[in-house]
């Protein structure tokens, strides 16, 4: 049996696996807690999305499963160890959404330096009687230094992006990667000297435990008090008590959000800021990715089942 966790999955999955399967159950939005975790115990293959939490304590139970794909390229919803030792196989979708999260991420970005959102609503409440020397003034994007933490695929993008706009590059990342300096000029730095130097910060790190909470309340104190800070990789590499404290005592200009410590709750205080940009994780969200997020999450599935491979394994089974 195929469980797919939610009916709001692109039907093009949902049809290749159809077209492969005849046991398959889609689990509606509403669908409780409960009794997901009785349709899991069935499961030879489950499609989950990223919100749909698999503990230890769930994964242990799954006696038939073989192998969840999950539709994103994170896993951090998943016990990988405990499905490594259950010989769960963990699945992803890499590479498809490089270009498109890096797209929103230089898109809000671009609304955070010049404050697009905020200004639309002063004009849509109809408070705008003419063009003044101070209104919504911002900061400027070219030229600039952009300092990105975490450059890997996305990064990376992020930064060839950048070269559009005359920025100078400066990254941070476990190993040096000679090709990103030699395609784009970028120059590798340590995390204070990218906090200390940066216009603007990207992160775009994996949450693991050694980049949870990597920027704090030390690392706001480092940032220029015009810096605006970009996150489209996971909430809780931000303390964001520590965020709503560096914005209210103008330790940094503004930041951009697309993921949240506790998401999808946010932190309340921040939707207090109207300086500041919050989306509700949308970094892979078009059509053309999300279809073929669907379709690469569907297909490892069908090679685990009917081959035991999967080019997309990231538990080693």
């Amino acid at each position: 049996m195929i469980i797919i966790t939610n009916d709001k999955l692109p039907s093009i999955g949902i049809e290749l696996l159809k077209s492969k399967f005849n046991d398959i159950f889609v689990l509606s939005n509403d669908t409780t807690e409960s009794d997901r975790i009785e349709y899991y115990k069935n499961a030879n293959a489950i499609l989950s999305l990223l919100r749909d939490k698999f503990d230890g304590n769930i994964l242990e139970q799954c006696k038939k499963l073989k192998v969840i794909s999950n539709y994103a390229v994170g896993y951090d919803n998943i016990d990988i160890n405990t499905a490594k030792k259950l010989k769960i196989r963990i699945c992803n979708t890499p590479d498809v959404l490089t270009d498109t999260t890096a797209d929103l991420a230089f898109g809000i970005m671009m609304a955070a330096a010049r404050k697009i959102c905020v200004s639309q609503q002063f004009l849509r409440k109809g408070l705008y009687h003419g063009w003044e020397p101070d209104l919504f003034l911002g900061y400027d994007i070219y030229g600039k230094t952009i300092g990105i933490i975490g450059a890997g695929k996305i990064g990376q993008a992020i930064g060839k992006r950048s070269l559009g706009f005359n920025m100078k590059i400066i990254y941070y990342k476990r190993n040096r990667d000679s090709d990103f300096e030699n395609t784009t000029g970028a120059i590798y730095s340590s995390m204070n000297d990218i906090l200390k130097r940066s216009d603007f910060i990207s992160l775009n790190t994996p949450l693991t435990k050694d980049t949870y909470h990597l920027i704090g309340k030390k690392e706001f104190s480092l940032m220029k008090p015009n810096s605006i800070l970009i996150n489209t990789s996971r909430g809780s590499v931000i303390n964001e008590k520590a965020l709503v404290d560096a914005l209210k005592n103008r330790k940094i200009a503004s930041c951009a959000l697309d993921v949240f410590e506790f998401e999808p709750q946010v932190t309340k205080e921040l939707m207090l800021f109207d300086n500041i940009i919050l989306t509700p994780h949308i970094g892979s969200a078009s059509y053309e990715t999300r279809n073929k997020m669907a379709l690469i999450a569907a297909q490892n599935i069908v090679d685990v089942l009917s081959n035991n491979k999967c080019n997309n394994i990231v538990n080693g089974g």
